[in-house]
């Protein structure tokens, strides 16, 4: 009985300090996650380039050519 009362209290206590750590943790004010946003809204930038580049037909038969006349230097 007393082996119960002791694990009980004890799962009561983990719960209660995992409570406490989630309520205090704010992803708004957290510099690491404001760094993360921002690299992340900077890839999606890149990424859009990146499509806008391969999906235009003309553009991409000009960078072909500047290619490889960069490449017959």
């Amino acid at each position: 009985m007393i082996v119960l009362i002791v694990m009980v209290t004890s799962l009561f206590k983990a719960r209660h300090r995992s409570a406490r750590r989630g309520a205090g943790v704010s992803l708004v004010n957290d510099p690491e996650a404001a760094r993360l946003r921002d690299e992340v809204k900077q890839m999606k930038e890149r990424i859009q380039v990146l499509e806008r580049v391969i999906t235009d037909n003309h553009k991409s038969v000009d960078l072909d050519r500047e290619i490889e006349r960069l490449r017959d230097r």
